[in-house]
């Protein structure tokens, strides 16, 4: 509980002028470029028939989530520049942008947890795993992620929230409760860090296993160092991604639940705080295509090449664990 019931209720202005414009402006500009850029991407997916892959299902989806994502943000930030007070102080405006806005960062975790799993897979298959990720399997993953996170992000719009009740009100993300922002913060954060840590690690042990093996075999690639320098580094920019856009929201969060204080009584700092981690959200909308689609698409056509080894080094092999 934040103490909210104690405070007053004679709410008055007190956003300053040109601190809504220098918050609300860039919001709005991320918000826009973000829109634009993932709609390119969409739009180049869907070009270059290139849905047929599983993960081309998987990265079209996030982009779709991205999209939402911005969407949302761009909505929300629109409100802030017009009514600033609202986001403050909460009202009946902001739950639908919110229920969007949080719907889409759900379906963008789950689908970024979605690839790291599929990616491990793919990997693992060339050690003799005998699970496939298939296109039926994408189209379910997305759906299952879909449905998940409008159930989980529309929560508020099923009644719970605290409109009505203002001794649990969140004083950041009103008229959301405290409690269910904790409710879906903490899991899902975790999520967000432990999974693809776990699954790129994995993929990293995997293809140094396979490197020693070859070089067992006599058949050392100077491909296999440049895949495994790629998977690090893409891995590490994957995970730094995820925390520097999460961890603050996750603080605020944290804050939130743990406030005792009025709404007046944070302004500027925590406002400006929140703000601030939207604008590191939609951020990670930006890079999310830079990654994912880029990157991957060149370390996948260098994961084909070595899942494929050719029968000359599979006999050496044979010959050699004789």
């Amino acid at each position: 509980m934040n103490g909210f019931s104690n405070c007053s209720a004679n709410y008055t202005k007190i956003w300053s002028h040109y601190l809504v414009l220098a918050l609300g402006i860039p919001q709005l500009t991320i918000n826009v470029t973000s829109v634009i850029f993932n709609g390119l991407v969409i739009v180049t997916r869907l070009a270059t028939r290139d849905l047929h892959k599983p993960i081309s299902i998987l990265f079209c989806n996030l982009a779709v989530s991205d999209l939402f994502t911005s969407f949302s943000g761009f909505w929300i930030s629109v409100l802030f520049i017009t009514n600033p007070d609202i986001t403050i102080f909460g009202s009946q405006d902001m739950l639908a942008p919110y229920a969007l806005y949080t719907t889409s960062i759900l379906s963008t975790i789950y689908n970024q947890v979605s690839i790291g799993i599929e990616r491990y897979l793919a990997v693992a298959r060339s050690m003799r795993t005998r699970f496939r990720v298939a296109r039926h399997h994408s189209i379910t993953v997305v759906f299952i992620n879909w449905v998940l996170a409008f159930f989980l992000g529309c929560l508020p719009l099923m009644g719970w929230n605290c409109l009505q009740a203002d001794s649990s009100i969140s004083v950041l993300y009103s008229p959301f409760c405290v409690s269910y922002l904790v409710f879906i913060t903490m899991p899902n954060v975790v999520v967000a860090f432990l999974v693809p840590l776990f699954t790129y690690l994995r993929i990293i042990l995997i293809l140094r296993k396979r490197k020693l093996r070859m070089q067992a075999c006599g058949q050392v690639m100077g491909t296999y160092k440049s895949v495994e320098t790629q998977v690090a580094r893409t891995s590490i920019s994957i995970w730094l991604l995820a925390l520097v856009s999460y961890a603050p929201f996750l603080a605020g969060v944290i804050f939130d639940a743990t406030n005792q204080r009025c709404h007046t009584d944070l302004y500027p700092g925590a406002y400006i705080f929140r703000n601030c981690t939207a604008m590191l959200v939609t951020i990670t909308c930006l890079g999310n295509p830079v990654l994912y689609t880029l990157k991957f698409r060149a370390m996948g056509a260098k994961l084909k090449a070595l899942r494929c080894p050719s029968a000359t080094r599979m006999q050496a092999c044979a010959i050699e664990n004789i």
